[in-house]
């Protein structure tokens, strides 16, 4: 590897980001092969040529998948060490994934106090921050689904959750009826498929459907779940559905860090990740990942923080 140019800075990565959208940009031609794999990271200068970035300064950048990466001074947003929040957390809860459940709730849902919401993959990364955050901004009942026992009573015992369900006990929409008997208002969508058609069939009228991941399909974009059955209750309920993505709100960044940062450092938000030690490790973490091993937001630690 050359060393950076004038303008530029050579970056030790310190933890790198392993997300399910990842499964999906293999197959959509968004990594090339000879290029860095896009990738969240969080990383340390350990060599500069630019003013505003000297040694020893904390960046966050999306050149993952690497020990160390030359990046310019627009490749790159500057972390700020808080006293009191672990520095992996700025990959997670007070990172892309947080940001994503936090937009999600209150700029594409506008979640109120006392509505009653519904989280799929209520064990992951963006899962695990809804329903923590949707406890701040005081929704009434939370429920989520997850893929273990374990997981379920992680949510109702460490995340705040009111319900959870093991989505292999059975028909999602007859555990999500039972979950949820009086039914929800939003629903945050990270699966899609027969998770989108059981939220469909118990949310009330005028409900709203956030939906920002599909890993039902992610490992099976030739043969993708067929549209929701009851699809056109959508019409019938006046349901408001709205797919959106994280990095269309980077506006947000500042707003959220404000309000959740005082949160994390109080221990009231929970720090979830799984983490693998070690570069050699990421290939094994993504498929864990995908294969849905971790529980809050996975991650690799590449060198030693």
């Amino acid at each position: 590897m050359t060393g950076p140019g004038d303008g530029q800075v050579l970056v030790e990565n310190v933890y790198l980001s392993v997300d399910p959208y990842m499964r999906e940009l293999m197959d959509c031609g968004g990594w090339e092969r000879g290029f860095g794999l896009e990738g969240r990271a969080l990383g340390r200068v350990v060599e500069s040529r630019a003013t505003a970035l000297p040694v020893g300064t904390v960046v966050f950048h999306r050149h993952g998948w690497c020990t160390h990466a030359v990046l310019s001074e627009a490749d790159v947003r500057v972390v700020a060490p808080v006293d009191g929040v672990p520095l992996s957390a700025f990959l997670g809860i007070l990172g892309g994934t947080g940001l994503t459940a936090y937009v999600g709730l209150t700029r594409i849902a506008r979640l109120q106090p006392g509505e009653d919401l519904f989280v799929s993959a209520a064990a992951g990364a963006v899962g695990g921050a809804a329903g923590q955050i949707a406890r701040l901004l005081h929704a009434g009942r939370i429920v989520g689904s997850a893929g273990s026992a374990a997981k379920v009573e992680h949510l109702t015992t460490r995340l705040g959750f009111d319900a959870a369900f093991d989505r292999h006990d059975g028909p999602i929409q007859t555990s999500l009826a039972k979950a949820a008997p009086e039914g929800i208002d939003v629903y945050l969508d990270n699966v899609g498929g027969d998770h989108l058609a059981a939220a469909i069939a118990v949310l009330r009228d005028h409900g709203r459907i956030a939906w920002c991941g599909a890993v039902a399909q992610y490992n099976n974009l030739d043969d993708p779940p067929a549209a929701p059955h009851n699809l056109f209750d959508v019409v019938g309920k006046s349901i408001r559905l709205e797919g959106f993505l994280v990095r269309d709100h980077a506006d947000a960044h500042e707003e959220f860090e404000q309000f959740l940062i005082p949160h994390v450092r109080n221990g009231r938000i929970a720090v979830e990740e799984t983490a693998a030690d070690g570069f050699d490790t990421i290939v094994d973490a993504f498929l864990g990942m995908l294969r849905g091993e971790n529980t809050g937001k996975a991650l690799v630690r590449a060198t030693p923080e």
